[in-house]
C-alpha cells in the first residue's frame, strides 16, 4: 500500500475514542497490517497558546506533519488518529498537508448517550474539571452530530464491549478483513 489513510475517530469526551483507537490497533497487530497511532489531543497540548495561534490549529499540525513525516520514513502508510473533532470537514486539509493530497480519509465518529458520557466522565475525570468536561462533551456531540460529513461511519458505544466496537470501527478502514462480532 503506497497511498497513505487515516482512520479518523471523533466523538465527544467520554465517548473513548482513545479505548477504540488503541483496541483497533490490537486488531491491527493481530492481522500484521503495520501502522501508527496519535492520540490527537497530545499534538497541541502547549500553555499558552502560541501567538498568532489561538486554538492550536498551527502547532497540531506542524507537529502532526513531522510526526507522519518520521513514521512514513520508517515505511508506515496507515494512521489511527484519535480527536474529538478530527472528522469534521476542516480537518481534511490538515492530513492532505501533512499526509499528502491522495491520503485515503476514514471518518469513525463515535456516539454516546449523555448518561453514557457523564457516567464515563464522571468515572475518568477526577481533577477539577469535571463539570467543564461534562458542559463541554454535550455541546460537541451536537456540533459533531450536525456537522460530520454524510460519509462518515457512526458507531454507537452505549452498553458495548469495546473489542465489538473496535471490530466495527476497523472494518470501516477495509485494512484487515472482517470479524464476527463476539458471541455471534
Amino acid at each position: 500500500m503506497d497511498t497513505p489513510a487515516v482512520l479518523l475517530i471523533g466523538g465527544r469526551a467520554g465517548v473513548g475514542k482513545t479505548t477504540v483507537g488503541w483496541e483497533v490497533s490490537v486488531l491491527l497487530r493481530a492481522a500484521a497490517v503495520p501502522h501508527a497511532i496519535v492520540e490527537g489531543d497530545f499534538m497541541g497540548q502547549v500553555h499558552p497558546a502560541p501567538e498568532g495561534d489561538p486554538h492550536r490549529s498551527e502547532i497540531t499540525e506542524s507537529n502532526l506533519t513531522a510526526v507522519w513525516a518520521n513514521f512514513s520514513r520508517h515505511g508506515y502508510r496507515r494512521l489511527i488518529y484519535t480527536n474529538t473533532a478530527s472528522v469534521l470537514p476542516e480537518a481534511t486539509g490538515m492530513f492532505e498537508r501533512a499526509m499528502g493530497a491522495g491520503v485515503r480519509i476514514t471518518r469513525v465518529l463515535l456516539t454516546a448517550s449523555d448518561a453514557t458520557a457523564r457516567e464515563r466522565l464522571t468515572g475518568r475525570e477526577l481533577g477539577s474539571e469535571l463539570e467543564q468536561e461534562l458542559a463541554g462533551s454535550v455541546r460537541k456531540a451536537r456540533l459533531l452530530d450536525r456537522r460530520a460529513p454524510a460519509n462518515t461511519v457512526r458507531v454507537a458505544t452505549d452498553g458495548r464491549l469495546v473489542v465489538d466496537i473496535a471490530q466495527e470501527v476497523a472494518a470501516a478502514t477495509g485494512w484487515i478483513r472482517p470479524h464476527s462480532a463476539h458471541g455471534s
